[in-house]
């Protein structure tokens, strides 16, 4: 029976027949066995832990729970998408927190893109490799042309989350000196902290919506109870920004110490304008360099060939007339 399916199979695809046979029996394992390790049973004490935590955070708005119950399909295979280990899974979260998604599905969401992107660019390959491929191509040109597509796939979410998240602390380091000034005219105008936050992230909206989202989530918090230094580090680091950070430990220590909030304000947004005219000078010092690889590559050659081509030219012609002549 092996010996007639080898043979099936070498007419159809070819000298290569039994490999693809053996690739294609291990994708179709890897299928069948997805759906198994999706629908395994839980732990009950895991379902137990589950019930519990739920119980602790059934403090929740009835809204805010049917909005999720539409992101949470993934739920039910959080076992297989999301990491077991809590410091991966910490800092899996940390980074999509800082590139601006929020969800409790946002993990899993992002490993079953990362999942799917992987599975569909391994089949690009491997119907590249079935139907448009040479026939004297090697296996291991084959097995690349399959693999490397699949882990392309799988890095494209990643890819995607850190371009999101470079943009977003560009956002907040632009829009952070201008979120101060307004601060210090809000709090020195008689507002408090928390309404001075309020009024900021209502105003920069506009202009910077990832710094303005910062805010008020941090109102929503102290509106909520929440300790206001808790709410200011947790803020520092969801923003990524070193800026942010330096400015909780300012208002924290002013806190600790007694010391005026709006004079501690002052004298922080004055040393982040001067951080930004710096940042400023720093682009501007850098340009010339870079330009300078521009004119290199864009300028010399031609000039070079304006120059030394028609000397090149000449003596060409002079080499080809005294081989004629000999």
């Amino acid at each position: 029976m092996l010996e007639t399916v080898n043979t099936f199979l070498i007419d159809i695809f070819g000298p290569l027949g039994p490999v693809f046979g053996v690739g294609f029996l291990g994708l179709l394992l890897i299928l069948l066995a997805i759906p198994a390790i999706m629908n395994q049973r839980r732990d009950p004490m895991d379902r137990l832990r589950d019930q519990t935590k739920k119980t602790k955070a059934s403090g929740s708005s009835k809204g805010l729970r049917s909005s999720n119950r539409g992101t949470d399909k993934l739920e039910k295979y959080a076992s297989f998408l999301e990491p077991q280990n809590e410091k991966e899974l910490a800092g899996t979260q940390l980074k999509l927190l800082q590139a601006g998604y929020k969800d409790k599905s946002a993990v899993r969401t992002f490993h079953f893109f990362q999942f799917i992107f992987g599975i569909g660019f391994m089949l690009l390959g491997l119907m590249f490799v079935l139907f448009l491929a040479s026939d004297d191509m090697s296996v291991p040109a084959m097995a690349l042309i399959i693999l490397i597509p699949s882990m392309v796939g799988y890095f494209i979410p990643k890819y995607w989350i850190e371009r999101r998240r470079k943009a977003r602390e560009d956002e907040i380091v632009r829009g952070f000196p201008d979120a101060l000034d307004l601060m210090l005219v809000c709090v020195e105008a008689g507002q408090s902290l928390d309404q001075s936050i309020v009024r900021v992230a209502t105003e920069i909206r506009t202009g910077f919506p990832a710094l303005a989202d910062e805010f008020d989530l941090v109102a929503f918090e102290m509106k909520a109870g929440k300790d206001r230094v808790t709410v200011l580090k947790d803020m520092a680091e969801r923003a990524g920004v070193a800026d942010v950070s330096s400015f909780v430990t300012v208002l924290v220590q002013s806190a600790t110490f007694g010391t005026s909030i709006a004079e501690a304000l002052r004298v922080f947004a004055a040393e982040m304008r001067d951080k930004r005219v710096m940042r400023a000078e720093e682009k501007a010092n850098v340009l010339p360099t870079k330009l300078t690889l521009g004119t290199m590559m864009f300028t010399v050659p031609p000039l070079l060939i304006i120059l030394v081509g028609p000397s090149v030219y000449d003596v060409v012609q002079n080499l080809n007339t005294l081989s004629g002549g000999g």
